[in-house]
């Protein structure tokens, strides 16, 4: 961070001075799109600013279509027509998804547990549960009450 961009912000409408300091972060590639930017808390503590300051800031550059702010995860800096990152529980079942029909996943295969999945997708429980119950919805894999969750064979 230079000096300039770790100074107090003063002066009349910090709001929008906030908002051309994160708009300089989010164009220096600081948050990539469909990366989340810090709670509105951290921004605040970084900008030392009241919270309804940098709550203008962030209407300004939502009103400018360069976040979006998603239920349940914040705001994301939005990406070529305002593509974010998928909630986690679709990141999941997509990678799952495309393992099962890439075949690395053959027919019969044990899926990882819920502790291995949490921690490899840094989710909670819930939301690898919800992952799963997309696949298992779709047909594409089947738990076993005491043994687990495995690839359905092919209805073919």
């Amino acid at each position: 961070m230079s000096e300039h961009e770790s100074r107090w912000l003063t002066g009349g409408r910090v709001y929008r001075q906030l908002a051309d300091r994160l708009r300089a972060q989010i164009t220096a590639g600081t948050y990539p799109p469909g990366s989340a930017l810090p709670s509105e808390t951290a921004l605040s503590a970084q900008f030392r600013v009241a919270r309804t300051t940098t709550r203008r800031g962030l209407a300004v550059l939502e009103n400018e279509g360069l976040i979006v702010t998603l239920p349940g995860k914040g705001r994301m800096v939005a990406g070529d027509g305002h593509a974010v990152a998928a909630y986690r529980y679709q990141v999941i079942a997509r990678d799952l998804r495309e393992q099962i029909h890439a075949g690395t996943m053959a027919a019969g295969t044990v899926l990882p547990s819920e502790h291995v999945l949490r921690r490899r997708y840094g989710a909670s429980r819930n939301t690898v549960r919800r992952g799963l119950a997309d696949l298992e919805r779709e047909g594409l894999i089947t738990t076993e009450h005491g043994k687990g969750r495995f690839v359905r064979p092919d209805r073919d």
